[in-house]
């Protein structure tokens, strides 16, 4: 997918405000953003909000949000509730051209339509059966109080075809699609004909999403031409084209089926889990391409390799145990002064140091920081290691490299060697029987505090 020639490469991200966002759109919203970024060109959000019934101010506030935490800043911002008189404006238009048409239908008699289709092994398409009507006929519906809804009428004459960013040459005949609905009888908006328009007047020239918009994306190809060709757009005849496409395969769970639960994962959630942006970013950035996940922090380094040619067609697994490792190994990288404005009061670049090798993210931090704050779990020893502590509280010298004095000295005077020499040890001045190397945390937990530890374990 190639920056368009003689114009500025915009992408956009257009979700609807109706709930939080989740991996599968967070994902969508990414790859727009990397390839506006790659191509040297800018990145729209866009608020489908026509939905006032659906759409909150809050979802609003949280898609901002969210999107700024994982580094993505948009060059723009456009509401589509503040554009219904441009939506407007290209229905009649297209009404005039005889591209959209009211029709009558019910629900329930559209989908007796559908399963008398289905029944005869037919595709579900709509019959264009308004188009019979005639004019005295649809004031005969209308005098009943019924309103009709508006479809856009698909040119028939020749195939709908595109090169498609992942999908490579892609091909549909309009016969077998139906006229999309763009208009509800109350007058409210589909989706269809507000993005096009959308994508006309500002100037988008990439559109990057999930595979399950192909069809909309041959129908909204006829809308390109059928508004350009009404005069729509003030776009000059050079850019009175399409945008390009692509679609990429959709997220999956780890069972290989598509995951209600993916659904409901979204930013607030992971956020709750611990989980680093930078962490989100790198496994989306390259979930469903042949390039390996890695835990690369540096999103300019994702840039690098960013390229549509490496995405594939088969769907895109998301695994929550392969993020967490991601995450571990971004935070295990992560210097003191990445995260210093997040540690626990009191710790400072050696503490960090000390506990970061054995935290899984940053939640574990302060856990791991009361093995020197305290207090400490104290646990039953046998009567042969309390000796062995009392001494070694007796044996507890301060220098540069405390923990190696000791040990060494308990090694000379006791004779023990190996586990039987750390593990009392570390039981006794941590509470645990794993955890930091003692060389750095004892110096953390200082020489009172551990002589203390040391002789309380010995008693």
């Amino acid at each position: 997918m190639l920056a368009t020639a003689g114009r500025m490469t915009i992408t956009r991200f257009a979700p609807s405000p109706t709930g939080r966002l989740h991996v599968g759109n967070i994902r969508t919203a990414l790859h727009n953003w990397m390839l506006a970024q790659k191509l040297g060109g800018k990145f729209l959000l866009r608020i489908d909000d026509t939905d006032p019934e659906r759409s909150k101010e809050e979802y609003v506030e949280a898609i901002r949000a969210d999107l700024a935490w994982l580094g993505m800043h948009p060059d723009g911002e456009e509401r589509q509730s503040l554009r219904l008189e441009r939506y407007d404006a290209a229905f009649d238009v297209l009404k005039e051209a005889g591209r959209v048409y009211p029709a009558y239908e019910t629900a329930q008699e559209l989908e007796l339509k559908r399963k008398v289709l289905l029944g005869r092994g037919l595709p579900p398409i709509y019959d264009r059966g308004a188009l019979d009507l005639s004019d005295e006929e649809r004031a005969a519906k209308e005098a009943e109080g019924i309103q009709p809804h508006w479809r856009f009428k698909l040119d028939h004459d020749e195939a709908i075809a595109w090169e498609d960013g992942v999908r490579g040459a892609s091909k549909f005949d309009p016969k077998l699609l139906s006229d999309p609905v763009i208009r509800r009888a109350d007058g409210s908006w589909l989706y269809m004909l507000p993005s096009a328009v959308d994508d006309v007047e500002m100037g988008v020239t990439h559109v990057l999403r999930g595979e399950d918009h192909v069809s909309n994306t041959a129908v909204q190809i006829q809308m390109f031409t059928a508004l350009y060709a009404a005069g729509f757009g003030a776009a000059s005849d050079a850019q009175k084209t399409h945008p390009e496409f692509a679609h990429e395969a959709l997220l999956v769970g780890t069972e290989g089926k598509l995951s209600k639960r993916l659904g409901s994962l979204g930013c607030d959630a992971l956020r709750d889990k611990h989980i680093e942006p930078e962490a989100l970013v790198a496994m989306l950035a390259r979930l469903g391409t042949s390039l390996p996940v890695e835990p690369i922090a540096d999103s300019a380094k994702l840039l690098e390799t960013f390229d549509l040619s490496t995405f594939g067609r088969a769907p895109a697994k998301f695994d929550d145990a392969e993020l967490e490792r991601v995450n571990t190994a971004i935070v295990h990288a992560f210097d003191y002064a990445d995260v210093s404005d997040r540690l626990p009061t009191g710790m400072d670049e050696a503490g960090w140091h000390a506990v970061r090798p054995n935290v899984a993210n940053m939640g574990e931090v302060a856990e791991w920081w009361r093995l020197v704050t305290g207090p400490i779990e104290q646990l039953e020893f046998s009567d042969e290691d309390k000796a062995f502590l009392a001494q070694a509280a007796e044996a507890l010298t301060w220098g540069d490299d405390p923990w190696g004095a000791l040990t060494s000295a308990l090694k000379e005077s006791t004779g023990r060697k190996g586990k039987a020499l750390f593990l009392p040890l570390r039981q006794a001045l941590t509470g645990m029987n794993h955890g930091p190397d003692m060389g750095e945390l004892l110096p953390l937990i200082g020489e009172e505090e551990a002589r203390k530890r040391l002789q309380c374990s010995g008693q």
